[in-house]
């Protein structure tokens, strides 16, 4: 059995037992179902449709705080490097948000880690479809702010945060692709949706230019992006980044137009 195999039938078992114990408590106010959420980050599987998606493994971040706050609840989606690909949910937790939490740090919002199969794209077709049901089924499950619902990854994850804006064009409050590439030509969509970009000035992996290209190409569709240039900074200028809390505040203070 594969490792996504194992994950999602984990998270079949623990929502069959979550079905049961509702069933046995008919009426529970939203009050006690929030009690019953797992906090912290753990493994999930969203199951394939056939039809409509193939499925995804993912790491999924509760804030410790969830039941109390009676409030709706900002959600990080975080897509991660080339590096990370595969069936180990592990090596998602190298770089970004799910280290952070792996670490202990307490953060302010949903968060949700896929992890992209080997020798695939985010960018590719199968990703993005799979990755606009996972969001749908979070939202459905979880008291999330649909209009605090942004997207941000790194490298592969960069080219994926660009191509799944430009796909959904309203649904995300803000995206901050890092060292990545995309398509100017189709970026008119977004023109409307805070960025900040991010990139290396010594990047060798993925040159700096095409951060650029979408940063010009976004100004002159009538947006206004943030653009940061570490100067001395190779490809990983994700480090900084997720460790300002400059950018999480300005991240989290986007809402949806």
């Amino acid at each position: 059995m594969s490792k996504f195999s194992q994950v999602a039938l984990a998270a079949l078992v623990c929502g069959i037992l979550a079905a049961g114990c509702a069933g046995g408590k008919a009426g529970a106010t939203k009050a006690e179902a929030a009690k019953a959420v797992q906090t912290g980050q753990y493994a999930q599987a969203l199951e394939p449709v056939e039809g409509q998606h193939k499925g995804i493994q993912y790491l999924l971040y509760i804030p410790e705080n969830y039941a109390k706050a009676k409030k709706p609840w900002p959600v990080v989606l975080f897509l991660h490097g080339a590096g990370e690909r595969g069936e180990d949910l592990e090596k998602v937790k190298v770089h970004g948000p799910p280290k952070l939490a792996a670490q202990g740090k307490a953060m302010p919002f949903i968060c949700i880690s896929p992890q992209c199969p080997e020798k695939s794209w985010w960018s590719g077709d199968d990703q993005i479809a799979a990755l606009k049901a996972l969001l749908d089924d979070v939202e459905a499950k979880y008291r999330v702010d649909k209009d605090r619902v942004y997207v941000t990854g790194l490298s592969l994850g960069g080219f994926g945060t660009w191509a799944l804006a430009i796909d959904q064009p309203k649904r995300f409050a803000a995206i901050a692709p890092i060292c990545g590439k995309g398509d100017p030509a189709k970026i008119a969509v977004i023109k409307d949706v805070p960025a900040w970009v991010f990139h290396g000035g010594k990047d060798g992996t993925v040159p700096t230019k095409e951060s650029q290209i979408m940063v010009d190409a976004l100004k002159a569709a009538g947006g206004k992006p943030k653009f940061t240039v570490y100067p001395e900074a190779g490809h990983d200028s994700w480090t900084e980044t997720y460790a300002s809390d400059e950018f999480w505040t300005w991240l989290l203070a986007q809402h949806r137009k």
